[in-house]
């Protein structure tokens, strides 16, 4: 599946187009470049969701927890500072992942050999013209 990004005054109604076709998927890996929209997307998909939070990417935190409009956990993870794997063991990232919750997973590649098998790969990629194209992969 392909959303497309046209600009920033778009992005929440891509973003509820994602949350549409996510089923009952969970576990979402977040690939990109530094500064194709990782974050902002992410973003965006919580506000869909009635987070209320402020959101941020929890680059030194790792994980940040929101919770969306009906009382739910959604775990927002940046693992773009991790050195070694460890330090996700220590974390604990089997709770998050096997929750039930929603997680969505910036800089998966990072920890690609611990991600679950059901994990969705969702690539955002800058276009020419500045838009972005978001392509999910099961």
């Amino acid at each position: 599946m392909e959303i497309k990004i046209k600009n920033l005054e778009t992005i929440h109604e891509s973003a509820k187009e994602f949350i549409k076709n996510i089923g009952n998927k969970k576990v979402f890996a977040f690939y990109g470049k530094m500064g194709a929209g990782k974050t902002t997307f992410t973003k965006a998909i919580c506000e869909v969701l009635g987070v209320k939070d402020v959101i941020t990417s929890p680059t030194f935190a790792i994980v940040n927890e929101y919770t969306d409009g009906n009382g739910n956990p959604i775990y927002h993870f940046d693992f773009y500072r991790i050195k070694k794997l460890e330090e996700v063991y220590d974390m604990g990232y089997e709770d998050y992942f096997f929750s039930g919750n929603l997680c969505l997973l910036e800089w998966p590649e990072l920890i690609e050999e611990i991600l679950p098998e059901n994990a969705i790969k969702v690539k955002i990629e800058e276009q020419q013209d500045g838009s972005r194209l978001i392509t999910l992969e099961e």
